[in-house]
């Protein structure tokens, strides 16, 4: 292999030419011949025992090019590369510019590169960082758990349906005199009040009484996620079969022993404070966090390969159909419920994706500028981590897992902390606010 020329076309775009000597290409030839040999068949001949001559004379001179160039170009292209040290972000696009026994062959191919980020002035970044005060209200929300965890069902005999009852439905829904599919349902529990249902549904249950047949009339949302229904009319014709509601017990220390750790409400009562204001204190940090990575995202205006984006968005519509699978669904049942289709669907990660990108090589910069590495006790714990996480041995993690992916990876964590460290508390009431807004 020999690189001829290294020219850059563009700004995050290298073309290469490289060319491959005439003996190097017959090998290859050879190698392809022989690969295909036992496939080849000419008249008279028995199928596998046709010369190479007699294959290039009958097909043409060119007939094992194709599978040659495959056989060299992994190889070629990989040392093309590793001797110009460029970082590509996504796979050459890779042209035969010429070809023939005497001189060779000679492939032109596209490489686009990493792009280089300038970032300043990441230091001193300025964020809020309100931790919000825990109240009675707030404990006593948490301490209400308790209660419904043991609340006792009641059934009702002797009164119309109400708010916050559980209610047992059939109905069928209907637009004009046709059922549609879908919209039938029995002995179907339903909270009214909960939302479970289309808008005005759950209202018009209320008032009436066990053994009840009577009409629902609704208008389904313009943005129902089935198309076909959305902003249509439809009557549902319902027989309510019986109502029920919960009885909350008082919270009491016999309470609080039976159903936790604690032999007192007021114990219970700290407990869940000292959570609460754990949990407030991790929310404040956190949110912390994002405006600061959020402010460094917008310091990159340097041009970014287009292909990086869209291998983002290819991982995140990954993860988000492994999740479907997991729930027995795919994507293709959630197209049909949601009326979108893969390219609707993509853009909904674009701003994301994005950003996502933007971020990672802003903190990958970070880390270079700040020489920000990871000690070898940091990475070997990080691996015992994993290993522990999945059950196996760690030299297993550090032979399944791409080393230099997760060495920058910790690289990205410390520059995070990094900004952290070195960005201003500003909690002035014009930022609370909005964040609280946010």
């Amino acid at each position: 292999m020999s690189l001829k020329s290294t020219n850059k076309t563009d700004v995050n775009t290298t073309e290469l030419v490289i060319s491959i000597d005439a003996s190097t290409f017959e090998v290859a030839v050879e190698r392809a011949y022989q690969r295909q040999k036992k496939n080849i068949q000419i008249k008279g001949f028995r199928k596998g025992k046709v010369s190479r001559k007699l294959a290039e004379r009958e097909f043409g001179e060119g007939v094992f090019y194709e599978d040659a160039i495959n056989i060299l170009l992994p190889a070629e292209l990989d040392a093309a590369i590793a001797e110009t040290k460029l970082e590509l972000v996504d796979r050459p696009s890779v042209e035969v510019t010429s070809i023939d026994k005497e001189n060779g062959v000679e492939i032109k191919a596209v490489c686009v590169t990493k792009p280089v980020i300038e970032i300043a002035d990441y230091k001193g970044l300025k964020a809020s960082k309100a931790v919000n005060d825990i109240t009675d209200e707030d404990i006593d929300r948490q301490v209400e758990l308790i209660r419904k965890k043991n609340a006792r069902i009641v059934s009702v005999e002797d009164r119309p349906a109400q708010l916050e009852d559980e209610v047992t439905i059939d109905f069928e829904g209907f637009f004009g005199d046709e059922a549609f599919e879908g919209g039938k349902g029995e002995d179907h529990p339903l909270r009214l009040g909960s939302g479970q249902f289309i808008p005005g549904f759950e209202d018009q249950i209320v008032g009436h009484s066990i053994g009840d047949q009577f009409d629902v009339v609704v208008t389904f949302p313009e943005n129902y996620q089935m198309t076909d229904y959305a902003g249509k009319e439809a009557t549902f014709k319902v027989n309510l079969k019986a109502i029920s509601y919960e009885e909350l017990p008082e919270i009491n220390d016999e309470l609080v022993k039976d159903a936790t750790e604690f032999d007192t409400v007021e114990e219970y009562r700290a407990d869940i404070k000292s959570k609460l204001e754990d949990a407030a204190a991790n929310q404040a940090e956190q949110s912390f966090e994002n405006q600061l990575l959020n402010a460094l995202i917008e310091k990159i205006d340097s041009p970014i390969p287009n292909c990086m984006y869209e291998q983002r968005i290819d991982a995140l519509v990954n993860t988000f159909d492994q999740q479907l699978r997991q729930q027995g669904m795919d994507l293709k049942v959630y197209f049909q419920y949601t009326g979108m289709d893969i390219d609707s669907f993509r853009e909904t990660y674009r701003e994301r994706a994005v950003n996502e990108v933007k971020l990672r090589l802003a903190l990958e910069k970070i880390a270079e500028i700040e020489n920000l590495e990871p000690t070898e006790e940091e990475i070997n714990n990080g691996l015992a981590e994993i290993a522990a996480a999945n059950g196996v041995e760690v030299d297993v993690v550090k032979n399944v897992l791409p080393m230099n992916d997760y060495v920058t990876d910790l690289k990205v964590q410390k520059a995070v902390e990094f900004i952290k460290e070195n960005a201003v508390v500003d909690n002035t009431p014009a930022e609370a606010e909005e964040e609280a807004a946010e």
